[in-house]
């Protein structure tokens, strides 16, 4: 499932995917704004088939957030 999450995260940031680790966070991607981050939501939903509420959109700021967010919606635990 991290794999899956890196993946996401590089193609909607347009970095190497070698680039994205579980520290990865918008202070240390160069390429990680509001489009981008955008970009990420809209890949994140796709992927796993989930709808990410408005009000934690903004929460997804970092590896770590974004599987929270995902472990959320699904209802599962990405290890």
């Amino acid at each position: 499932m991290n794999d899956r999450i890196k993946a996401i995260m590089a193609k909607a940031f347009e970095v190497p995917e070698a680039t994205i680790t579980e520290e990865s966070n918008m202070n240390n991607l160069e390429n990680w704004d509001s489009i981008h981050h955008v970009r990420l939501t809209v890949f994140l939903e796709r992927e796993f088939d989930i709808t990410i509420p408005d009000e934690v959109v903004g929460n997804m700021i970092s590896f770590k957030l974004i599987k929270t967010v995902i472990n959320e919606c699904t209802g599962s635990q990405v290890p």
